[in-house]
């Protein structure tokens, strides 16, 4: 038996600027907070940077050519802030704004319709200096450099996306430290997630009064939650998860206000908030990007950091965990999509990332056969087409990764891709999952 997608439904595959391009340098591309940040010690897995990365600055064109024999329709990519403005902003860099051009017209060549997202993490480190995102300049600066591409593009790009996962540049940014910028500041974190909107929201606002072709949207990573067990403690300790992870960003995006219970926890943390900011956030959007990759049992921790929690992985009877150690429960994304389509107007939505990691094991010519990412896709997809079946407003959906990757702060060793790269020599070679997912594609549907 298949199932069958609607007419019109599109697959793409995704991928971001820093961790697949390499270039770190070249062309006249500034210093972002990533390569600053893989220079210090002890903050990446075994000291890797990006530098390199899967080269695709210099293999574009052969990694278009895997999309193609792929099938893809879509292709979801972002855009390097310091290639296109070297110092955050002011001067425009030719060689870099070039790049994405070329990258675009090769896309549209091979009929795969470009996603662009412009901001996956990758901050100027000038900007950094000069306050960061907590420094409500960022806002202007960053809707700056969305123009440049709207300018040059938005005669050409369906799909834009202003942010990939606000949750990761504020909380594993600057509250945690784990990423770059490697802060750990929870009033800086929230102060943020604010300005992060808020530039989301001026972005949508301009796009619209300019007139751009395409649609424009924002991608969360929306992970679901259970409590560890039926305990009030837990419970309530689950709902402050979802608020921090969810609520903090749909409330404001789609209803115009903050989660009263989640800021009446954090007090003085809350960040200052100007007349008429929500208005601007709560601009509408076209779609809906949803990263999804796992769930999490919440248990309350009276040393759980400010919202006294601790997580740990939950699967599905039979799944295990991914090389991540994240648990793999498909269901989870079918609360995600309820959610949305329930509590917030079930709004046209892409699942703009889904995938895992598991430790691949290649044969004597670098060919993988990664049962284990066939296992988790095809269960997520599936997912997919029962909530299109029960009314979800959902159109398309890109798998993580395209190509293995630098995956930031764990390095090279966790591979999402569905295509092997070789770190030593470059060579692309398609794992089983892409053979499989080609057979998807190419039918419009899945098998049970």
């Amino acid at each position: 038996m298949e199932l069958k997608f609607p007419e019109g439904f599109i697959w793409g595959a995704a991928t971001s600027a820093y961790q697949i391009e390499g270039a770190w340098n070249e062309d006249g591309k500034g210093i972002n907070v990533w390569d600053r940040f893989v220079r210090q010690p002890y903050r990446v897995l075994n000291g890797d940077t990006g530098d390199v990365s899967s080269d695709h600055y210099h293999r574009m064109q052969e990694d278009v050519a895997l999309m193609k024999w792929l099938g893809l329709n879509t292709y979801h990519f972002s855009t390097s802030w310091t290639r296109i403005l070297p110092e955050g902003r002011g001067q425009v860099n030719e060689k870099g704004l070039d790049f994405y051009e070329r990258l675009v017209d090769e896309l549209l060549k091979t009929n795969i319709t470009p996603f662009l997202t412009l901001h996956h993490w990758d901050y100027p480190q000038t900007l950094q200096k000069a306050g960061g995102w907590p420094n409500r300049d960022s806002v202007k600066w960053f809707v700056d450099y969305a123009r440049v591409l709207f300018d040059r593009l938005g005669d050409r790009v369906a799909y834009w996306g202003t942010f990939n996962e606000p949750w990761v540049i504020a909380f594993l940014g600057y509250a945690q430290g784990i990423m770059a910028p490697g802060i750990c500041d929870y009033s800086q974190a929230y102060q943020t997630v604010h300005h992060l909107l808020l530039a989301h929201g001026k972005t949508v606002e301009m796009f619209k009064q300019g007139g751009y072709n395409g649609n424009i949207s924002i991608i969360l990573n929306l992970e679901h939650f259970v409590p560890h067990t039926e305990s009030k403690a837990n419970q309530d300790a689950c709902d402050r998860a979802y608020q921090e992870n969810s609520d903090l960003f749909l409330d404001p995006i789609f209803r115009g206000i903050y989660p009263k219970a989640l800021f009446s926890w954090i007090g003085v943390h809350a960040p200052k908030i100007h007349e008429g900011d929500m208005e601007i956030i709560s601009q509408p959007i076209d779609f809906l990007g949803v990263n999804h990759y796992r769930t999490e049992s919440i248990s309350y921790a009276m040393d759980g950091g400010l919202l006294k929690f601790k997580s740990r992985p939950h699967s599905s009877p039979g799944w295990g965990v991914t090389e991540m150690g994240w648990g793999v429960d498909p269901d989870g994304l079918a609360f995600v999509l309820r959610n949305l389509k329930e509590n917030y107007g079930n709004p046209r939505m892409y699942i703009s990332e889904n995938g895992c990691a598991f430790r691949d094991i290649p044969d004597g010519d670098g060919f993988v056969n990664d049962q284990g990412r066939i296992n988790y896709l095809r269960a997520h997809i599936q997912v997919i087409y029962k909530m299109i079946q029960e009314g979800v407003n959902l159109d398309g959906y890109y798998v993580w990764s395209l190509l293995d990757n630098f995956e930031w702060s764990s390095g090279y060793v966790p591979r999402f891709g569905i295509v092997r790269v070789d770190y030593e020599t470059k060579k692309r070679i398609p794992k089983q999952s892409a053979h499989w997912y080609r057979e998807v594609i190419s039918s419009n549907g899945i098998g049970v």
